[in-house]
């Protein structure tokens, strides 16, 4: 396999729909991310394994940037023309793909940490494979989450026992 290069993500369009969010690429194909997105405190830990994507929306939820991290599958190319972005981390890397918003590795998990009061939008993490599918958003803490750590960890209860290829229409970016 060639290596794989960070790419740069586009502005794209997003709808945030009951039941998921639908992501529409540069070139015109939509994907749709089985949720409701469950909400966890200004970071997650998601399951070991899991291709995880990470979209930051506008305040309205119309449009925003996604990248996936640690995607080796999709060629540089594809990613360019659909205007999906890809960072790559290796060891303790950690990169902020978006003014608040940071990605770091967490031993065969990632972690996505928000500083919101940075973000001028919604931050929303997907995390998954061919047997799981989960969506988280990342939210504020209040005083009963703070008190609360378990939110920030936590992923049995957004998983879902549909397979992505089932809610997807297209799969290949």
């Amino acid at each position: 396999m060639s290596a794989r290069n960070n790419v740069a993500p586009s502005t794209i369009t997003v709808n945030l729909v009951e039941g998921g969010v639908v992501v529409q690429y540069l070139d015109g194909r939509e994907v749709f991310y089985h949720g409701p997105p469950e909400p966890v405190t200004e970071s997650i830990k998601t399951p070991p394994g899991k291709d995880v994507h990470v979209l930051v929306t506008d305040p309205d939820g119309v449009e925003g940037v996604m990248t996936y991290v640690n995607d080796r599958d999709t060629h540089d190319d594809i990613l360019e023309t659909t205007g999906v972005g890809r960072v790559i981390l290796s060891g303790d890397d950690e990169e902020v793909l978006y003014p608040g918003v940071s990605v770091s590795t967490d031993a065969y998990s990632i972690r996505v940490e928000a500083d919101l009061s940075l973000v001028d939008g919604r931050v929303f993490v997907f995390a998954e494979d061919e047997l799981s599918e989960h969506a988280y958003e990342l939210v504020p803490a209040t005083d009963e989450s703070a008190t609360d750590e378990s939110t920030t960890d936590e992923f049995t209860s957004g998983e879902s026992d549909d397979t992505p290829e089932q809610h997807r229409e297209d799969s290949t970016a």
